[in-house]
């Protein structure tokens, strides 16, 4: 039987930092600011409605909110209750929000007002369930207890309250801290539980490596859905710094935000910053206040690096690698003006070297070694290695496998194509026909299959669509014949499955869809088509 792992507790940090500082602030979001204390009192008050409405000893509780006071809340409140936490973004289709929940099997949502609409649709997908609401900011809920009167509401005024969080539940080192979901071939989002050990490593070791503190300032710019708002998280309560959740209108080009609030560590995906520099925002000395600026998600171009080394002057700059299954990063390479352009390959920054408590190697298609300086997929092991997607044996043995020459480890197979040299490793392209896009991982498989659906045709695919910087900016769909008249109704069909970042861009059709020496559609055949 395994120990109790206390140190892995995910709020264990928010705790202390609540104790050390309790009327520091802790949390900036719509123009509203949250010190420990009260921020704590919220987070206290959800954690104690959950416990108290938990019929079915739920291990997961839903969040269904996008970066407001109740998702927050929502997030600590969770892990308060000794649940693990289920981001589930609003700005999807409701379709995929479904799907996630049915996968989570969670018994509990918390939501708010600002999603009711939302709830309303979800609701009315969900079958005989019974499932637990908990509205923080509702008061009222008499259409809702009306139309779905088989469920259990709880409003604003029905939530318990406490004058503290309770006692931190002692949780198993193996319990799940919350679920993520990546893209799926099929349609069906894949679910990566990342255990309370899992996070823990993490954060050991990064709050080691950067000297963080009570006086600095976080950005928190990715969705809760996305796992390096684990980072933003968890890494700024743990040092009892201040949490500054960026806006919409500030996402792709945060200039502004970040000099006002004089922002000390700037976390990002790196297409943000090509924006920037489309908009002549990344002038020299512009940003003196940032400590770090660190980017992950997305191949790191030298000339983005060195323009925001020249933006942040004060600032370290460093590049973060990590697919979700590995737990937010597990990779990183620091940037430096005098060498970093010549270390680099293809005018890529490398991703630099795995964490110390970690191993990597490079395989070939038969999972065999390859030779020092030899190109290959990237696998990796270590105690921030998930153990497989959620009830999906089958995918879980596919990615996560025993390399016979290398003992008993299980390594993740990540599918990226890498290159070891010197100063570390070295990023060349995607094995499979996964992309990121704004940090997004996106199997091209699962846009495939609804362009399908979309055109009633086995003869559709997408292909990725390159911007400046060797990033991917969006997705082209190809359909065979002449169907120009329902491109219409096929993009309102891509639109109702799929997030907006999925959806093509442009679609084109063709009469003659190109075919490999395989047989199948090659991809790169039509990713020419698109540049011609």
């Amino acid at each position: 039987m395994q120990v109790i792992y206390e140190n892995s507790y995910l709020l264990a940090g928010f705790v202390q930092s609540r104790q050390r500082f309790p009327e520091h602030n802790a949390l900036v979001v719509n123009g509203n600011t949250y010190t420990y204390r009260t921020f704590g009192q919220l987070i206290s008050n959800i954690a104690i409605t959950i416990l108290e409405n938990d019929k079915l000893q739920d291990t997961l509780v839903a969040l269904l909110s996008s970066k407001t006071l109740t998702s927050y809340a929502g997030v600590l409140g969770i892990l308060a209750s000794g649940k693990g936490y289920v981001p589930l973004n609003p700005k999807f289709p409701v379709e995929r929000i479904y799907k996630m929940l049915l996968l989570s099997n969670s018994g509990i949502i918390i939501t708010d007002r600002e999603n009711l609409s939302l709830l309303r649709k979800l609701l009315s997908m969900i079958g005989e369930e019974s499932m637990t609401i908990i509205l923080v900011n509702v008061k009222d809920t008499d259409e809702l207890s009306q139309c779905y009167s088989r469920h259990h509401f709880i409003t604003e005024e029905m939530i318990s309250k406490g004058p503290e969080i309770p006692d931190i539940p002692r949780v198993r080192e193996d319990a799940i801290a919350y679920l993520m979901f990546t893209s799926g071939s099929t349609g069906t989002p894949k679910g990566v539980p990342v255990s309370h050990k899992n996070v823990s490593y993490y954060l050991k070791y990064m709050s080691n490596r950067y000297d963080f503190d009570e006086n600095d300032r976080f950005s928190q710019a990715f969705e809760l859905s996305f796992d390096l708002s684990v980072h933003d998280m968890f890494l700024c309560w743990l040092s009892g710094a201040c949490l500054y959740s960026v806006p919409e209108k500030y996402l792709m080009t945060p200039a502004e935000f970040i000099k006002y609030n004089k922002l000390t560590v700037w976390f990002l995906a790196p297409s943000v910053t090509m924006f920037m520099s489309r908009m002549k925002m990344l002038k020299t000395g512009v940003f003196p206040s940032l400590h770090y600026t660190l980017f992950c998600g997305e191949p790191l171009h030298t000339t983005l690096a060195e323009k925001c080394q020249d933006a942040a002057p004060n600032a370290i700059v460093e590049n973060l690698y990590g697919p979700t299954e590995t737990t937010v990063a597990i990779s990183h390479y620091r940037w430096n003006r005098e060498k970093s352009q010549s270390e680099s390959l293809n005018g890529i920054v490398p991703l630099g070297n795995i964490f110390g408590t970690h191993k990597s190697c490079i395989i070939d298609d038969d999972l065999k070694t390859v030779e020092a300086g030899s190109n290959g997929e990237l696998c990796l092991a270590g105690p921030q290695v998930t153990n497989g997607y959620l009830n999906s044996p089958e995918k879980t043995c596919n990615n996560f496998v025993k390399i016979l020459e290398l003992g008993g480890d299980t390594w993740y197979r990540t599918g990226d194509l890498v290159m070891k040299k010197d100063n570390g490793l070295h990023y060349l392209g995607r094995k499979d026909n996964q992309v990121k896009i704004l940090g997004h991982r996106v199997e091209l498989q699962e846009i495939d299959y609804i362009l399908r659906r979309a055109s009633g045709t086995d003869m559709a695919i997408s292909v990725p669509l390159s911007v400046d910087y060797g990033n991917i900016g969006g997705i082209a769909a190809f359909i065979y014949g002449d169907r120009s008249n329902d491109e219409s109704s096929i993009m309102s069909y891509c639109r109702k499955y799929l997030p907006d970042y999925m959806i093509p861009q442009k679609v084109y059709f063709i009469d003659n869809m190109p075919l490999n020496s395989n047989g199948k559609i090659d991809r790169l055949k039509l990713i020419e088509k698109v540049k011609g």
